[in-house]
């Protein structure tokens, strides 16, 4: 018989469930739809009244409340920052040690050829300003 079932629906399906397995699992999926559908109608209704009741303690206490928040707020920001600052300056420390001690870091690679491409560039023009300097001093003087 399994065979027979596998032949007429192949290997991915699966056998028809029987009908009080089924109508379980809709009441189980209403019963819980429906407990999240109340749930969220009595959260929304909360929040109403709980605005309701806090805007005009809100109005009264603006005055302070703006001022309060604002200071919090960059107080927070200010803390966020430090912060990671401070993780930056630790990681660029380790890998400036990590470098200097003979370490392999990432990047590392790129940092040593653009530092040969900035000293090949210097001698170059180093050695540009010696021939200008040259051609100047030796060239023909009018008087």
């Amino acid at each position: 018989m399994a065979e027979y079932q596998q032949q007429t629906h192949g290997p991915h399906h699966q056998v028809p469930e029987n009908r009080s397995h089924q109508v379980v699992k809709a009441a189980t999926a209403v019963t819980a739809g429906g407990s999240f559908l109340v749930l969220s109608g009595l959260i929304l209704a909360g929040t109403v009244i709980a605005l309701t009741i806090a805007t005009p303690l809100f109005v009264i206490f603006s005055p302070v409340l703006v001022p309060a928040v604002i200071t919090v707020a960059l107080i927070i920001m200010g803390f966020l920052a430090s912060g990671g600052f401070g993780v930056a300056a630790v990681t660029v420390l380790s890998w400036i040690y990590r470098y200097v001690t003979g370490g392999h870091p990432l990047g590392a690679d790129q940092l040593d050829h653009a530092r040969y491409r900035l000293a090949s560039k210097a001698r170059e023009m180093k050695d540009r300003a010696e021939q200008f300097g040259q051609q100047h001093i030796s060239g023909p003087q009018v008087s």
